[in-house]
């Protein structure tokens, strides 16, 4: 076996099971699930007809490249999005269909890293788990940057020894973040540009919730635009993977993409034409006209800003929390205000597992699941920066949303 393997914590999901495991929730209360990043708002009808259109598309061999339309309307929506001069974007040989990002961003770690090179994949910490795995199924090191409220939740490129950007062959990166909806600046992105241009390394963009942001006026940039910005139009060193699932409500679509350096996408191509995952044609015909439509991506923005304002107004008066500038997400804190509450922690909750006892015994005394912080981050430089918080996903339908938040504000006083 991989010796990796022995080395992959249980997936958040799986650790979740247990901890609910021989607690039974109030029957009179429906279960409302705010763990999962898995959006409900309805996919799209003209998505859902472009499948069955092409339905007979089932009886070709996809390939891997995909169809010219396919790449053509990811171009042409990247350089509308990113205010990227079209031009600079060739679909031929920098933009891959791949089958959501989870996938790719795994996949791509298999490809790039020189396992006999004592390699470092450093990634921030709260992280999407898949970056983890992916390293330690490549054969290299993970290197935690922890992003913490003092440093705006995003990661400190400053605090990484030159001993470590030496052995680094990646790092990935997510703005806006999962968990806690931050947006990293372009002046964050320079750095880091410059920075692998140093030390010769891979930057590996996530960047799947980037159009789910509050302001209409100010949508996080991506790093592609900040690379073309800089004047590398080759993007290189850079990737970016952006996915249909919460863009376009279409999570079992499994549709994404990953754009950038022509030169590693040449050899990820190669890759990939082993690994396997071509996506099915329907589906390509089906992203092709997700791409091409910017107004269901609106509409949805709205939907989450609903949901996002009444959640906080609920909850405003007796915890600390705060809208994301991006994602679907509340990164709560399990300790009260300090303004507030006077320092106060909440009774029986203060603590090394603070987080999970909060999902606990919220699930036990409302029937609500959230997903426990530590669960997403590892202890590294003496702290675990996603102890003490919980995320919920405001994924659930406004009325479920609105319910949820009144029973927390109930279990949150039942603990003061």
């Amino acid at each position: 076996m991989n010796p990796g393997l022995a080395l992959c914590h249980p997936y958040p999901f799986e650790k979740l099971a247990r901890l609910k495991q021989g607690i039974t929730a109030p029957k009179d209360k429906a279960h409302i699930s705010l763990s999962i990043g898995e959006p409900t708002h309805p996919t799209p009808a003209f998505i859902q007809d472009a499948l069955f259109e092409h339905i007979k598309g089932l009886g070709t061999y996809p390939t891997t490249k995909g169809i010219p339309a396919l790449r053509q309307a990811i171009a042409d929506w990247l350089s509308f999005r990113f205010k990227i001069p079209r031009e600079v974007i060739d679909p031929e040989t920098q933009i891959l269909p791949v089958s959501g990002t989870r996938e790719a961003l795994f996949s791509i770690a298999q490809c790039v890293v020189d396992a006999s090179a004592k390699p470092i994949i450093i990634m921030p910490n709260p992280f999407y788990q898949i970056y983890e795995g992916a390293a330690l199924l490549s054969g290299a090191v993970p290197y935690f940057l922890n992003t913490t409220e003092s440093s705006g939740y995003l990661p400190d490129f400053d605090s990484v020894p030159e001993e470590i950007w030496l052995r680094c062959q990646l790092i990935y990166i997510c703005s806006p973040g999962n968990p806690s909806g931050a947006v990293m600046p372009q002046v964050n992105q320079e750095k880091l540009v410059r920075l692998a241009e140093k030390y010769d390394f891979i930057i590996a963009s996530d960047e799947c919730y980037s159009e789910l942001y509050d302001d209409e006026d100010k949508p996080p940039v991506g790093l592609l635009q900040t690379a073309c910005a800089m004047g590398n139009t080759a993007f290189k060193r850079c990737l970016v993977f952006h996915s249909l699932s919460k863009r376009s409500n279409a999570p079992g679509l499994r549709s994404g993409f990953v754009a950038g350096d022509a030169e590693i996408l040449q050899s990820y191509f190669q890759y990939r034409t082993y690994q396997g995952c071509a996506m099915p044609l329907p589906t390509q015909h089906a992203s092709i006209r997700a791409w091409q439509d910017e107004a269901h991506v609106i509409e949805n923005r709205e939907l989450y800003r609903a949901k996002f304002a009444a959640f906080i107004d609920i909850l405003s008066n007796v915890c600390d929390i705060s809208k994301p500038e991006a994602s679907f997400y509340i990164w709560l804190k399990t300790n009260l205000s300090d303004d507030l509450q006077g320092q106060r922690e909440y009774s029986k909750l203060s603590g090394a597992t603070a987080d999970t006892e909060f999902a606990q015994q919220l699930f036990a005394k409302e029937n609500i699941t959230v997903l426990p912080g530590s669960y997403l981050s590892r202890e590294f430089a003496n702290i675990n920066p996603g102890q003490n918080y919980v995320r919920i996903a405001l994924v659930a339908p406004l009325a479920d949303c609105v319910e949820a938040a009144h029973r927390i504000k109930n279990f949150i006083n039942t603990l003061n």
